[in-house]
């Protein structure tokens, strides 16, 4: 059985799901504890290199090992959820409809090695932001979007299976 088709199974759908949110919980307990300017939202080159020059250098650190750390397992974690969706769902256009994803998922990584090489005062390749953050949000809306219309999808078959099920007894 192939990678993709594993991701559509429904263990490996809530297993994705279950990491996702855990994940998602990570970054908003350490972005509170730390007081943390999350570089991932910002497009603006401008605006990442001024909310790395307001943080301290303990936030510098620790926004660097939530990147090379956290922020490498959550496109693993919600890229299996929206590829295995795509593929669950839509069987016959799940190679299509996860493109999005495919694309997204190494795009996300890149932004995070611009940001971890900004933040550690290597090199600046913030310029890039522009199009990688505005590219990931594009990507990342559009997996949420296919993932959802296949969910309701499911949901609104299943309801009426159920419904047919009471109307025949």
């Amino acid at each position: 059985m192939s990678f993709v088709l594993r991701l559509a199974e429904t263990q490996t759908l809530w297993i994705s799901f279950v990491a996702t949110i855990l994940l998602t919980a990570a970054f908003q307990v350490l972005i509170a504890m730390f007081d943390l300017i999350l570089l991932d939202g910002i497009s603006d080159p401008e605006q990442a290199r001024a909310a790395i020059a307001s943080m301290s250098e303990h936030q510098r650190t620790v926004h660097v090992w939530m990147t090379g750390t956290l922020d490498v397992a959550y496109p693993a974690a919600y890229g299996a959820l929206l590829i295995g969706s795509a593929y669950k769902f839509f069987p016959k256009a799940g190679h299509f409809l996860a493109a999005p994803t495919f694309v997204l998922i190494p795009t996300d990584l890149i932004e995070g090695v611009v940001q971890i090489l900004a933040l550690m005062g290597v090199t600046d390749w913030l310029d890039s932001k522009a199009i990688l953050t505005t590219l990931k949000g594009t990507l990342f809306s559009m997996g949420l979007l296919i993932m959802l219309c296949g969910w309701l999808r499911w949901a609104v078959g299943r309801l009426l299976s159920l419904r047919g099920n009471t109307d025949a007894s």
